[in-house]
């Protein structure tokens, strides 16, 4: 993996999504909220994308490491009979094929442990980013939720100091559209599947925490 890569995804685990917000004066905070968890989705899709090559990879070495493996141990059942048949010409051939796996076979081992290495470094990535994740929509909904509160409390003090009743009406409806409107944009952000893999996402960490527990109440 690269170093950039490493530290991009790292930059995304360390960051909060309100300090996002305060390093964006210009931008509306709920919006940029929003960019920095569709931020964490890309890197976990890159993540699993680079888990799948690794993965492939590991299982290219892993197979090339077992036919050779095979190859050496066929060749030794070869030897063996080239010298029971007296044939040391076909014997030494055979010993010279031998010595050129045997070098081979530290070289693919290698390969393979750092295949494993990578693989459990980026799955820890992805759980990382996942955790992150549920971390920005926390805040976020808290974000929603105070926002709320501060419009409905923007309509009482405009309803109750304003003399006009039809002023009063029209503002009253204006702050209500538009808390409608960006509620109605977050729920067509999130859409069913992202809603659905969400409860898949939870359901999946939930079973991790209860198998956890078990484990420790075990003693293990």
């Amino acid at each position: 993996m690269s170093e950039g890569f490493i530290k991009r995804i790292s930059r995304l685990i360390s960051v909060s999504a309100s300090a996002v917000v305060e390093s964006v004066e210009a931008a509306t905070p709920k919006s940029v909220m929003e960019q920095a968890i569709r931020d964490v989705d890309d890197a976990i899709a890159d993540v699993r994308d680079q888990l799948g090559k690794v993965e492939a990879s590991r299982y290219i070495n892993s197979r090339a490491l077992n036919e050779e493996n095979t190859r050496h141990n066929r060749l030794a059942k070869q030897i063996d009979i080239a010298v029971q048949e007296k044939r040391d010409d076909l014997a030494e051939a055979a010993i010279a094929k031998q010595m050129d796996i045997e070098v081979q076979l530290p070289v693919l081992e290698r390969a393979v442990r750092e295949n494993d290495r990578e693989i459990q470094e980026l799955s820890s990535y992805i759980l990382a980013l996942q955790g992150k994740k549920r971390e920005m929509r926390e805040q976020l909904q808290e974000y929603i939720e105070v926002n709320k509160d501060l419009k409905r409390s923007a309509v009482d003090e405009r309803y109750s100091t304003n003399g006009d009743t039809a002023a009063q009406v029209e503002q009253a409806l204006e702050i209500f559209n538009q808390a409608h409107v960006n509620t109605a944009i977050s729920a067509l952000d999130s859409g069913i599947d992202a809603s659905k893999l969400a409860e898949l996402e939870e359901i999946a960490r939930s079973n991790l925490v209860k198998e956890r527990l078990a484990k420790i109440k075990s003693g293990g």
